[in-house]
């Protein structure tokens, strides 16, 4: 039997965001600011206790504007600029991330959750390597529509500490029923505020579960609208209305809604192993940002004996 290997995918901007807000005001002595990433690196040193990948790769949003932002203006319109003291703490994760040796992917024009999507695909479909299992890493509901037999998400929920791993089933429990896939077409026909993703207006979430348990997907459901089935006839004639009327919306919805899982990315799995990193350069990275608890907790992050005692050399030496 192959051994099954597992592969953390980090959402990079939307556990930095959690961070930020969950965690109070921490600088420096010199006044630097790194509340955020040091509730990011507590999340992935959770993670990687949990799971012990033996990948690791992040994903970051960029500041351009994604192909939805140029089809829909008003896409995620609604939405607070970044903070500033947030923003300045993106190049510096990344530079830990560096000296981690995760790889970080970006792409403009797409957004990190693109990118996800991508890289979910390939494992999923066993295209880099057998027996791999993806967990996604994020704090946003939206990567819920990729979890497959061979992708999971490991979902904060509130602060950085309450953390949840999601299956098909457990989605399917949240959702009365709906599997993963349906979850695009379920924020089609509901709509999303938080993105201002307009779904069809007058439709609400048991409304969407309702139809999604009854047709599938939105698909189905409008054929099946066109040809006035008994099924559809079932359904309230202010309701088929509604839809009726609002099908070019619905179906635009849908395409906001929708992760693209083939992001142009020079991504190869063999670079993304975990624990490469330059231990030396880890001690020295975190003193400077004055992480004295998460040094003591490196050795928790070294998937064999060897390598823990090296970590507890250096924590000495310093």
């Amino acid at each position: 039997m192959v051994e099954k290997k597992h592969l953390i995918i980090l959402d990079s901007n939307s556990v930095l965001h959690r961070a930020y807000h969950a965690l109070p005001v921490l600088t420096t002595k010199k006044g630097e600011l790194v509340n955020a990433i040091y509730g990011f690196l507590l999340v992935l040193f959770k993670a990687i206790r949990e799971f012990q990948p033996d990948y690791i790769v992040a994903c970051f949003d960029t500041p351009k504007p994604t192909f939805r932002h140029k089809t829909f203006k008003e896409y995620k319109a609604k939405r607070p600029p970044t903070p500033e003291d947030l923003s300045s703490q993106i190049s510096r994760l990344k530079e830990v991330l560096k000296i981690f040796s995760i790889q970080a992917f970006e792409k403009e024009g797409f957004e990190a959750d693109d990118i996800i999507g991508t890289i979910s695909r390939l494992a999923s479909q066993k295209q880099i390597i057998p027996e791999i299992e993806a967990i996604i890493l994020s704090g946003d509901l939206d990567t819920l529509q990729l979890v497959d037999p061979k992708t999971k998400v490991y979902l904060l929920r509130k602060g950085v500490k309450d953390t949840v791993l999601y299956d098909e089933n457990l989605v399917k429990e949240k959702y009365q029923g709906l599997a993963p896939e349906q979850l695009i077409d379920f924020k089609a026909l509901r709509g999303d505020p938080s993105d201002n993703i307009p779904g069809a207006s007058g439709i609400g979430e048991k409304t969407a579960i309702h139809l999604l348990k009854e047709f599938g997907t939105i698909e189905n459901l409008y054929k099946e609208l066109e040809k006035e089935t008994d099924k559809t006839k079932k359904l309230k004639p202010k309701l088929r209305e509604l839809l009726r009327r609002q099908k070019e919306q619905v179906f635009f919805s849908k395409s906001l809604v929708c992760l693209e899982n083939n992001v142009p990315i020079d991504f190869d799995l063999n670079k993304c192993q975990w624990g490469k990193s330059d231990k030396e350069k880890i001690i020295k990275i975190f003193r400077k940002l004055e992480f004295s608890t998460l040094i003591k907790r490196l050795p928790e992050l070294g998937k064999t004996s060897k390598e823990n005692e090296f970590v507890k050399q250096n924590l000495r030496l310093w």
